[in-house]
């Protein structure tokens, strides 16, 4: 892909329900599956307007192409002369540019109309969206051997690389096993996704540029647009159709059910929502944790947090339980218990730190709560025996996934790695292989039942959240951190 750093016009404002317009310049694919007809798929499924010239027609299907049609370029001219005469577009995407007379024709009218926002598949300008054998063809030298190929995610980011020497300003490949990796000119982003054994890619080039135009419509920018465009089409290829004989289409309309989030996608979009990514940054990065980072904590602060910690962990146990009485299948029943017996078994690491400080579990245990610990906790049992399951899962969310990241963001850091950092060994604890478990299964105990949810029950679990990580930070202000 490639991108400009020209600000985004903004979206239609005269219709709030249309998000972006994008001028979609490609061939017709007859089979439905890749081409102008996913393009507008993939706009429409983004809330966006598109509007098209046709450089080509195609018989094919899901088994291969058997004819084209050539469009004139001068035909092609006036359908793009057309449609900036009367509703100009926030972003061109180019597909099938079918002879050498469309590309030189589009060269000079995007010049005419200072086109600075185009995503091209698979070659290229602002966002260039090539596969592997398409970035590889690319940086051939007629006579020359083509570029070794691409065994690791190091490898794919050196063909990025080189592929921008050509002129983009973003490129992203494709690579078959996890990753895509998106190049720019002072950065590259490896986009982790799911690798998906499968034969329903038809249209996937397609579909991932014309999502990357959509959101870029839309205000995004390219890194977001990029992560999102991916994500998009990961969901699209797991909840494909099946169509076809061969390479089947995708489900382009997957998350047309209303939801702002792929399917098990739900916490990445919570996460990163303009209205939690603030509070859950400064949650996660919270002074008193820098300090436990990099071994500055006050000892006090530390046994203080020890024994406030552990009260507060016998109701975060209840409140599991509470969400196993709530829930209606035995698998949900059984995954709150296995929850309980983690907290059981993190009790009894805060035991085994307190008498290394001389505490003892009698006196743990006959320590008056802090008032932020009451409020906190009892916020959560209020929230578990006023709404249902869902709202209950949300609001331990925040402490089960932040000491989850937290503790992969200080395990990775150097400063907590230093000798003498009394913090290491508790730290360890939260990327332990049962604590990654806890995490794993309670992400995907609210991936599962947010698929039901509509936009007014998003809105309520947001909120709750939200709330739960406020009086996360308010735990963390009880100590001192320096």
């Amino acid at each position: 892909m490639s991108m400009s750093n020209t600000p985004l016009p903004p979206a239609s404002s005269h219709n709030p329900e249309l998000r972006g317009r994008v001028l979609l310049v490609a061939g017709s694919d007859s089979s439905g599956g890749a081409g102008l007809e996913a393009d507008q798929k993939v706009l429409a499924a983004h809330g966006c307007y598109a509007m098209t010239a046709t450089t080509a027609l195609t018989a094919q299907n899901t088994l291969g192409v058997d004819d084209i049609h050539h469009v004139p370029a001068g035909f092609v001219k006036k359908q793009i002369d057309a449609v900036f005469k009367d509703i100009k577009p926030d972003v061109i995407k180019t597909g099938m540019l079918a002879s050498r007379e469309i590309i030189e024709m589009i060269g000079k009218a995007f010049g005419s109309y200072n086109v600075n926002r185009l995503v091209l598949d698979p070659v290229m300008t602002f966002i260039m969206t090539p596969n592997i054998p398409e970035a590889r063809q690319l940086l051939t030298v007629p006579g020359k051997e083509p570029p070794v190929e691409v065994r690791s995610v190091e490898d794919l980011e050196e063909l990025g690389r080189r592929l921008l020497a050509l002129g983009p300003e973003w490129t992203e490949d494709e690579m078959e096993i996890v990753y895509d990796v998106l190049v720019g000119p002072a950065s590259v982003t490896r986009i982790e996704g799911v690798y998906q054994k499968t034969k329903n890619t038809h249209g996937t080039g397609c579909s991932l540029a014309s999502a990357v135009a959509a959101n870029l419509s839309m205000g995004m920018a390219p890194i977001e647009a990029a992560k999102a465009a991916c994500a998009y089409v990961e969901a699209a290829i797991r909840l494909a159709p099946g169509y076809g004989e061969g390479n089947g289409p995708l489900n382009h309309f997957h998350s047309m059910y209303t939801l702002p989030f792929a399917p098990d996608r739900f916490v990445d979009y919570l996460l990163n929502r303009p209205d939690v990514a603030p509070v859950w940054h400064t949650f996660v990065n919270h002074p008193f944790v820098l300090a436990m980072g990099s071994g500055e904590l006050p000892k006090e602060s530390f046994k203080n947090y020890l024994i406030q910690d552990y009260l507060y962990l016998v109701h975060f146990a209840r409140a599991n339980a509470l969400a196993s009485y709530k829930a209606k299948s035995i698998e949900d029943i059984a995954a709150g218990a296995k929850i309980v017996t983690h907290i059981k078994t993190e009790m009894g690491l805060h035991i085994d730190y307190c008498a290394s400080f001389g505490i003892s579990k009698e006196q743990i245990e006959a320590a008056e709560e802090h008032q932020a610990c009451t409020a906190y906790t009892r916020y959560v049992l209020d929230v578990g025996m006023s709404s249902d399951w869902l709202a209950l899962q949300v609001a331990l969310a925040p402490c089960l996934l932040g000491y989850g990241a937290i503790g992969k963001a200080l395990h990775e850091s150097p400063d907590t790695k230093r000798e003498g950092n009394t913090y290491l060994k508790w730290i360890s604890n939260y990327v332990a292989e049962d604590y990654v478990e806890a995490v794993k299964t309670g992400r995907a105990l609210m991936e599962r039942h947010a698929s039901g949810l509509n936009l007014g029950q998003v809105e309520e679990l947001v909120k709750i959240f939200i709330h739960a990580t406020k009086m996360e930070i308010g735990f963390w202000e009880m100590f001192p951190s320096a």
